[in-house]
């Protein structure tokens, strides 16, 4: 996950603090709304980034791409037993209730139902979206990212971009480059190149496509250069019924 997903994702947990401590949720109703907001909302902002360091070991092993149910259920298992710990200890010194141990299942079932509901919004809120771009208009400006091919790649045809951790390799009829740079805003100033996102680390130029095949339920297409580039489920229907294979 990227900045804005991450920011995205304490905001959204942020809100759902707010309207949990509102309701008064999981009988915290009988305390001021000034605790409540101060549990509520902490709580759910600490689970937000648990939430997003999670994710990102889990979008390391590319199960967000290729089983995101699995990843969820990943995700969910990862967080619920330390967070119940954390809820059920932190509950009793924020509202002075006794610490015991046989209200550790009741909190249990309370936080693998928030950490669920949690995981489910936050991926439908930052899943991948279509990604697919037109060709600019002959009489338009060319696409800003061209300006950032290193000298020895400027005037070359990019074939795709691949993401390397903060890197972006640059595959081109020239050879290959590394810039800094994130994927995310490379696509944003891709716009003007027909082309589109095939894997949450690649970016293709439609014109570079030498070949596409099919094969495991899985799609790998080929550049002119010979580089194969993978398709994850993520991307694959738009890429299909745009023709791409």
């Amino acid at each position: 996950m990227d900045g804005p997903h991450i920011w995205r994702g304490l905001a959204f947990a942020a809100g759902a603090g707010v309207f949990l401590a509102i309701v008064g949720a999981f009988g915290t109703d009988d305390t001021p709304l000034a605790s409540r907001l101060a549990f509520w909302v902490g709580t759910s902002v600490l689970g937000g980034l648990a939430g997003n360091l999670t994710a990102r070991h889990v979008a390391m092993r590319g199960l967000f791409d290729e089983r995101p149910w699995l990843a969820g259920g990943l995700i969910v298992a990862i967080l619920t037993p330390p967070g119940t710990l954390i809820v059920w200890l932190s509950s009793a010194l924020a509202f002075g209730h006794a610490v015991r141990l046989r209200d550790i299942p009741g909190f249990f079932i309370s936080v693998i139902v928030v950490t669920v509901a949690m995981t489910l919004l936050s991926y439908f809120i930052t899943r991948p979206q279509n990604s697919l771009t037109t060709a600019a208009p002959a009489e338009a400006e060319p696409p800003r990212f061209l300006e950032r091919l290193p000298l020895k790649l400027r005037g070359a045809t990019l074939y795709a971009v691949e993401a390397e951790d903060h890197y972006l390799r640059l595959h081109t009829d020239r050879g290959q480059e590394l810039i800094l740079m994130r994927l995310s805003d490379a696509v944003t100033e891709l716009a003007g190149i027909e082309g589109a996102q095939t894997h949450r680390s690649w970016w293709v130029a439609r014109e570079a496509l030498a070949d596409a095949r099919r094969g495991d339920g899985r799609a790998t297409l080929t550049l002119k250069s010979g580089v194969k580039v993978p398709v994850s489920r993520a991307y694959a229907k738009a890429l299909r019924e745009a023709g791409w294979f």
